[in-house]
């Protein structure tokens, strides 16, 4: 079966057709799509998932939640289906490298160069990717695999199901087994979610070169070679290294006095005050704007007030992002206490991976 150009649309007036669409009956289902499974991606597979699925809720959306689930749901529903590609990245940017023929407009007419969501709304619509990778699913929609908006009519249209409409989005499911929720079990394991460089500007875990190992992140193999010969003995008190972070913090912020950011060595120290209740992933978008265009940074992300703990001193620091532009060398870290990761690897390191960013960055 060949999936339907979504550019490719009958020459009629924004007037006809919304008639035309409104004569086509609905032909609703009880049947619903299965829940994403939420250990199905892990990592930063999972973060590159939520901001490629978030993209696709607002670009297509807007600031509409009902309309941006709705989009997630679709988008989960081809993730699962034999007839895209296994991966939530990969069926919304399926085609995207060419002018026509793109799955989602927005992908390749220039949108996402010309504008962006608020933070607020980026704020939402990661929410809302996160929710739907983590079981939440739009009743609404059920197996739609289709949609256009009720002012157009594609080609496309009189070959499959109408289902439901959300907003100003007509959606749709194909006829027969590959509309059923069977063919939806059939699907294979969901596959690795790729980087996709056009989503640099709203999302760091498409920008960085992040590549996860035991000791949290990798970085560039100069700076492995490096952080070798400074590392060549070993951490014999791993809790006592942990705790040398947030000693070093203190530190910083000290020699800041009043300040947001300082110099030590040639590396810019920020200081960023976390708000513990936004979503944890924001704290590396903040993060990634805040050294964008530095050479080599360091952000603290700093807990601060009625929200810091003081029996615990590790608790200050809550989060930790290092960049060098010369080296290409990355990381980012959360404070897994106060903000738990879907990988252990994803937070602040102990051992050896602490000494070796006191060696490296502090």
């Amino acid at each position: 079966m060949t999936l339907p150009d979504p550019v490719s649309l009958r020459p009629l007036s924004r007037e006809k057709a919304e008639a035309a669409n409104a004569a086509v009956a609905f032909h609703p289902s009880p049947d619903v799509a299965p829940p994403w499974p939420a250990a199905a991606l892990t990592g930063i597979a999972h973060d590159r998932a939520v901001d490629c699925l978030a993209a696709a809720a607002w670009y297509e959306a807007g600031d509409a939640p009902d309309g941006e689930r709705a989009v997630a749901q679709v988008v989960l529903n081809r993730a699962r289906h034999p007839a895209f590609p296994a991966s939530v990245c990969g069926v919304i940017f399926q085609g995207s490298e060419r002018k026509t023929g793109c799955q989602f407009t927005f992908t390749c007419d220039g949108s996402l160069s010309a504008r962006r969501p608020s933070a607020s709304a980026w704020v939402r619509a990661r929410a809302i990717a996160q929710a739907a990778l983590t079981g939440a699913v739009a009743r609404d929609v059920g197996l739609a695999t289709h949609y256009h908006a009720d002012y157009v009519v594609p080609y496309w249209r009189d070959g499959l199901v109408k289902l439901a409409q959300v907003g100003a989005h007509l959606f749709y499911r194909w006829p027969g087994f590959w509309g059923s929720r069977s063919a939806l079990k059939a699907n294979r394991t969901p596959a690795d979610e790729p980087t996709q460089p056009t989503l640099a500007m709203l999302s760091p875990v498409h920008t960085l070169r992040l590549e996860y190992d035991q000791t949290a992140l990798t970085f560039s193999p100069a700076a492995d070679e490096e952080a070798a010969r400074r590392m060549s003995s070993t951490v014999t008190n791993p809790t006592a290294a942990a705790r040398q972070l947030d000693t070093r913090y203190a530190s910083v912020r000290e020699q800041q006095v009043g300040s947001t950011a300082s110099t030590v060595s040639g590396t810019e120290h920020i200081d960023m005050p976390l708000d513990l209740a936004s979503y944890a992933g924001s704290y590396a978008v903040r993060a990634f704007g805040l050294c964008k265009g530095k050479a080599r940074c360091v952000v603290f992300g700093r807990i601060t007030g009625a929200e810091l703990n003081h029996t615990d001193g590790a608790n200050r620091l809550g989060f930790l992002y290092v960049h060098d532009s010369r080296t290409g060398a990355e990381g980012v870290w959360w404070n897994c206490a106060r903000t738990p990761r879907p990988d252990h690897r994803q937070c602040l390191p102990e051992g050896a991976s602490a000494a070796r960013l006191l060696a490296d960055w502090l």
